[in-house]
């Protein structure tokens, strides 16, 4: 392909204030900010714009986007601890003449040590915390007080207690995984507070209380402080729509950094699970998020979702699971004789198919998670 088919992506940007991105419109969502700075470099080593101003500026941002990729860069050497993401970024500064550079040579180190075994490369390198919080909240209550003390002090852990350098986001946010490449987002942050509110103090009940050490096993207001802060950030995070996007709030420009039924349905259970932490914030947060949940179902009365498609449906989009999240959201906040709900709930019974099961929408090819997801909505 010629460089004047690849995209100028203006690199220069990323050297702005975090705050300034979002009313840029930049042709890159806000988690590829590492793309954008090594991409555009090089196009611009080998196509360099003809206009010499625009030509001027981005030869002096070189140095100082390249100080803010390195800035990025979490110790593992991996953006988001994704293989694509991280080879973007390693073959570009290659092609460039940087295959010396420490972000490049992270990032192989990176590579390196996330291959298989039988020679592939997953996507994401682990999901310890999605996976966790996953399976704590599909546990029936009489399993919680197996797990211990250690799964409450682990997902603790996994918090992100600082000011995020890839997204700047504030602290309080949980990521998909405890590597250090993870990124708070809404999806997870939502999956970690409905895990500690089910089994947060179940387990304190069976410890041994340590009032002389902050954070220790049991300690009831350590978790309280932990888990203030990330309902603080989920609410910090609702768009100006009444919806919840997934990484940054405003950031529109592009399909994956808009609000999502499928986010906001997760934040509105997490927020309800601790609805005495500031009940009055959390019932407006609420009242707007559903608000923005019946603004955009779909006529015939489903939800898609912004992540999680299936590849058998027109789109890739996955309206059987967004559906299903929402009505779980639903389902949860006792809203589910309302008339948005009945609507979803009528959609998806009609959508299983003949052989019991749910695909991404009728007659599609189904599906083990579709199916569960489809399943546990209408049991409500």
């Amino acid at each position: 392909v010629p460089w004047d088919k690849v995209a100028p992506l203006p690199f220069e940007l990323a050297c702005s204030p975090h705050w300034l991105l979002r009313f840029l419109r930049l042709p890159v969502v806000s988690y590829a900010l590492p793309a954008l700075v090594a991409i555009g470099q090089a196009r611009f080593f080998h196509l360099p714009p003809s206009n010499r101003l625009t030509r001027a500026v981005r030869r002096g941002a070189v140095g100082p986007s390249i100080k803010k990729l390195r800035a990025m860069q979490p110790t593992s050497g991996g953006y988001l601890e994704a293989t694509p993401l991280t080879s973007f970024v390693v073959m570009s500064l290659a092609a460039t003449g940087r295959a010396e550079h420490a972000v490049t040579r992270d990032g192989v180190r990176f590579l390196r040590e996330s291959v298989r075994d039988d020679g592939s490369w997953p996507i994401d390198t682990n999901l310890a915390t999605w996976n966790t919080t996953l399976a704590v909240n599909a546990m029936p209550t009489d399993a919680l007080d197996e797990l211990g003390d250690d799964c409450v002090e682990w997902l603790l852990q996994c918090q992100h207690r600082a000011v995020h350098p890839f997204t700047q986001a504030a602290a309080g946010g949980w990521g998909w995984t405890d590597l250090s490449g993870a990124v708070p987002d809404a999806d997870d942050t939502a999956g970690a507070l409905l895990s500690l509110a089910r089994v947060a103090f179940r387990s304190a009940k069976a410890a041994p209380r340590d009032r002389d050490s902050r954070g220790a096993k049991g300690d009831n207001a350590a978790i309280l402080q932990i888990v203030r802060m990330g309902v603080g950030w989920l609410l910090g995070l609702q768009n100006s729509d009444g919806g919840w996007p997934t990484f940054c709030r405003g950031w529109g420009a592009l399909p994956f950094d808009r609000s999502g039924a499928d986010l906001t349905a997760h934040a509105l259970r997490a927020l309800h699970a601790w609805r005495q932490m500031a009940p009055a914030r959390i019932d407006r947060a609420i009242h707007r998020g559903f608000a923005y949940l019946e603004k955009v179902q779909r006529e015939d009365g489903s939800w898609t979702p912004l992540w999680f498609g299936n590849e058998n449906e027109p789109g890739e989009e996955n309206p059987i699971y967004g559906t299903a999240r929402v009505l779980s959201a639903y389902r949860d906040l006792g809203r589910m004789s309302s008339r948005p709900a009945w609507r979803g709930a009528a959609w998806l019974a009609a959508r299983r198919n003949t052989d019991g099961g749910w695909g991404g929408n009728l007659q599609d090819v189904s599906g083990v998670e579709e199916t569960a997801v489809a399943v546990e909505a209408l049991l409500a």
